[in-house]
C-alpha cells in the first residue's frame, strides 16, 4: 500500500517536472523580443497612464510611435523634454517649442452671483445634475460646483476653494484634458499656462438675458474690444476671449473697465 503512493507521488512529481521544464522552454522559445527603441520608450514615459494622448496608456502611445501609428509631442504630462527625449531614440526632430496647456474653470458663478431654478438634492455628480434641465443653474453653460472634474484629475490638481468655487492648480495640471471631457457644460477648457488674464464666463447668450442670470457674466459689451485693442480680447458671440497667440499689454486695463468684472488675473 505505502510503495503504491509512492509510486503515485514519484509519477506525479515527475510529470510535474516534466511540464514545468516544456513550460520553461516554450516560455523562452515563444517570447516576444521587444525592439530596443521601443524598451527605450516605455522606460522614458511618465507613467501617468492618463489617456490623454489619445491611447489606453503610456505603454499603449510609446509602441504606437515606435510603429509609426502616432507624432511624438502628444504626451501632455511629459511636454517638451520628453518630446525631445522621444526624437532623440528615434531620430526625428521635433518641434519642442509649444507651450504648456492647462485647464481652466471659466466661471465665477455661484449661488450668491447666479440665479438658481430649483434646489438640485441628488448625487454630486455634475453629469447627474445636467440631466435634469441642465443643472439648477439659471445659466445653463456655468460651473456646476459639482466636481466631477475633481474625481477624474489624475494629478489631483483640481480642489474646491473656500468660497466653494472649482479651481485647478497650473502647477499640478498635466494637460490631459479629462476634466474637459467629463464637464456637460463645457465650462473647462485649456489656456497657455503663462496666461496672465481669462475670461472668466463661458455664456454665449445676450447680454441682457445674462444680466438676469447672472451678476458676473460677460454681457458682449466689446468694451475689452474695442477700448483695448491690444488687449487680445474678441467678442464673438456676445461672448469675449483672449487670443493668447495675439500682444497682450492692454489686457490689465481691459479687466479694470470690465463692467462685469469677468476678465479676471490668474
Amino acid at each position: 500500500m505505502l510503495t503504491a503512493i509512492l509510486s503515485a507521488f514519484l509519477v506525479i512529481a515527475g510529470m510535474g517536472l516534466v511540464l514545468g521544464l516544456g513550460l520553461a522552454i516554450a516560455d523562452r522559445k515563444l517570447a516576444v523580443v521587444k525592439d530596443e527603441k521601443l524598451v527605450q520608450l516605455e522606460e522614458i514615459m511618465p507613467g501617468a497612464n492618463c489617456g490623454g494622448c489619445g491611447f489606453a496608456g503610456c505603454s499603449a502611445y510609446a509602441e504606437a510611435v515606435f510603429k509609426g501609428e502616432a507624432e511624438i509631442g502628444h504626451c501632455a504630462p511629459g511636454g517638451a523634454a520628453l518630446a525631445e527625449k522621444m526624437g532623440q531614440i528615434m531620430g526625428l526632430s521635433v518641434d519642442v517649442s509649444q507651450e504648456k496647456m492647462v485647464a481652466y474653470v471659466h466661471c465665477r458663478g455661484n449661488v450668491d452671483v447666479t440665479g438658481q431654478e430649483f434646489t438640485y438634492k441628488g448625487m454630486d455628480d455634475c453629469n447627474a445634475a445636467y440631466l435634469l434641465q441642465a443643472g439648477p443653474n439659471a445659466c445653463k453653460e456655468g460651473c456646476l460646483h459639482l466636481g466631477s472634474c475633481m474625481k477624474v484629475c489624475p494629478a489631483q490638481a483640481i480642489h474646491r476653494d473656500e468660497k466653494g468655487f472649482i479651481v485647478v492648480d497650473p502647477g499640478k495640471c498635466i494637460g490631459c484634458r479629462k476634466c474637459t471631457t467629463v464637464c456637460p457644460t463645457g465650462v473647462i477648457r485649456m489656456i497657455p499656462a503663462s496666461a496672465t488674464h481669462v475670461v472668466a464666463c463661458s455664456n454665449h447668450e445676450p447680454g441682457g438675458k445674462v444680466r438676469k442670470e447672472c451678476k458676473v457674466g460677460c454681457i458682449g459689451c466689446r468694451i475689452c474690444e474695442t477700448r483695448f485693442p491690444s488687449s487680445g480680447c474678441h467678442v464673438v458671440d456676445f461672448l469675449s476671449s483672449i487670443d493668447y497667440d495675439g500682444v497682450h499689454d492692454q489686457i490689465a486695463d481691459a479687466a479694470q473697465a470690465c463692467p462685469q468684472k469677468c476678465i479676471v488675473e490668474r
